[in-house]
């Protein structure tokens, strides 16, 4: 007969179980009801360096519950915890409560490779080193992503979760542009499909695919994300460099340069050599490019200093996002019609900075007036709405936030705000109607804004191409191409379709080669 039994606990279980046992009588009382969580490791009296004096102190390590004094049986075996700790993957504001537990869980652990460090610490620096956008850093990279986060690698893991959460980092995505469609799978293949007038599919031809393609000149390179825009196409692989192929400008418009060059094979985008990027976005005349530090890149568009630097439309080098998103650490961007947010991951919590064009009210500060820099918008803090999702439209803009309320705002034309009405909303708005159902991601178009909602089988998503359409043909009919993702029981269904639909002149739209801008 087996002397112990193997008991399967989930992680909040596991905490409920490690506070019990070792919670301080000084801190448990309202831990739970703390709205503010310490990240940082509070070092209290470090343990002798002498092996020998190590295992004795370890041996008469106690700690004290609320009753009577007790002795726990982990605490001689730190390892164990630590090992339980990293495999149960603990939120990081999970292991930040340990800590305020429990002076076992704050002080140091005497553990390689860094023995000040508590054992909640060193479990969330394993939890970092299994993500595959941290593997490669060098230690010197690592402690500078640790003091950009806040000094703390319970901060890291969560920004690098943060991250994984946005835009699913390391899955197989499904991109709708303007006029085509991209399809990366898990084990980074990527097929494209639909419109290919400037080579945007990459297949080294101008001719349109029907079905989705492989693209044969990326065998044996791993993409991770990609991103379409009107003629236009960037990839992302798993060691950060970035591929573009379509029209051969970072600043060109939807409606194109007479002249202007194209790739019709994906060609790596050497003044990013030495930046490791994890996501890029098109916007229509400018694009940006996101490394693994939380850096924002942006390349054109700077005429009258907008995106904080001065450049010429074709300016082929990137250039940090001046402001306040110099020194905060950006998990996720996206680019609409002129304008760029940023989703942000600070020791004080997520938040979303807007910069560009201002009208229609789709910055969300309240005006239409443009950002030279990028701005926090204070809205979500009265909403009391932490927001982990983004997305930017043409003319609006949506955000997820943690308990799974979806917040929009820009312009409202055909009800795309999802507001019962047409009305501009100049300030994120929650979307009464979906108060019942906890949104997980959330994607935005020209004219529509499509939540994607939780499911015991899973979830359905649509996405539809951020930008303006391409009306290089000078048609005023717009052909858009979409794609859908459904989940049914185990089975990934790719569907897709043609629509035409009449399309109304945007408030912001620029004019043609020879007129002037609008924004």
């Amino acid at each position: 007969m087996p002397l112990y039994k193997t008991v399967h606990l989930s992680p909040t279980r596991l905490l409920v179980l490690l506070l019990e046992a070792g919670m301080d009588t000084t801190t448990s009382s309202g831990l739970w009801q703390s709205t503010s969580i310490q990240y940082h490791s509070v070092n209290e009296n470090p343990l002798s360096s002498e092996p020998h004096l190590q295992i004795i102190h370890q041996q008469q390590r106690h700690c004290y519950g609320s009753t009577s004094q007790g002795e726990f049986p982990l605490a001689a075996s730190p390892s164990i915890v630590l090992h339980v700790l990293t495999e149960c993957y603990l939120d990081p504001q999970d292991l930040a409560r340990l800590e305020a537990s429990s002076r076992f869980f704050r002080q140091p652990a005497n553990f390689s490779p860094d023995f000040n460090l508590s054992i909640s610490e060193l479990a969330a620096l394993d939890m970092c080193q299994s993500r595959a956008v941290f593997k490669p850093m060098t230690q010197s990279e690592r402690e500078t992503l640790k003091e950009r986060c806040g000094g703390s690698w319970k901060l890291v893991l969560r920004f690098l979760i943060a991250g994984e959460t946005c835009y699913r980092r390391e899955k197989c995505q499904a991109i709708a542009g303007p006029g085509h469609s991209v399809v990366v799978t898990k084990s980074g293949a990527v097929y494209t499909f639909g419109s290919n007038t400037s080579g945007q599919l990459g297949h080294g031809t101008t001719e349109e695919e029907w079905r989705p393609r492989l693209i044969r000149s990326l065998q044996g390179i791993r993409i991770i994300q990609a991103t379409a825009g009107a003629g236009r196409t960037m990839l992302i692989s798993d060691i950060g460099q970035v591929y573009a192929f379509g029209k051969d400008s970072f600043g060109d418009s939807e409606y194109g340069v007479d002249g202007s060059r194209t790739a019709t094979t994906p060609q790596l985008v050497e003044s990013l050599k030495g930046i490791f990027a994890v996501q890029a976005v098109i916007g229509n005349f400018f694009t940006a490019v996101l490394s693994r530090e939380g850096r924002v890149y942006t390349f054109s568009w700077g005429s009258e200093a907008t995106l904080g630097h001065q450049t010429e439309p074709h300016d082929q080098e990137p250039h940090l996002l001046k402001g306040d998103l110099e020194n905060v650490p950006v998990v996720q961007i996206a680019a609409g019609y002129c304008y760029l947010l940023a989703l942000t991951c600070q020791p004080s919590g997520m938040s979303v900075y807007s910069v560009g064009c201002g009208l229609g009210g789709k910055l969300g500060h309240g005006s239409r007036t443009d950002e030279k820099y990028p701005r926090m918008i204070e809205q979500f803090k009265h909403l009391k709405l932490e927001p982990v999702v983004i997305a930017a439209g043409a003319w609006h803009a949506a955000v997820v936030g943690k308990d799974g309320r979806v917040c929009t705002w820009g312009w409202g034309r055909y009800g795309c705000l999802g507001h019962g009405n047409e009305e501009c909303e100049t300030v994120p708005k929650v979307v009464e109607s979906l108060l019942a159902v906890k949104a997980v991601h959330v994607t935005t178009g020209s004219e529509a804004c499509k939540p994607a909602k939780a499911r015991t089988s899973g979830f359905i998503e649509a996405e539809a191409g951020t930008g303006c359409p391409d009306q290089s043909d000078k048609l005023n009919i717009l052909e858009r191409s979409h794609l859908c993702l459904d989940r049914v029981g185990k089975t990934l269904r790719i569907r897709s379709w043609r629509q035409r639909a009449a399309w109304d002149r945007a408030p912001c739209l620029s004019k043609r080669e020879g007129k002037s801008r609008t924004c």
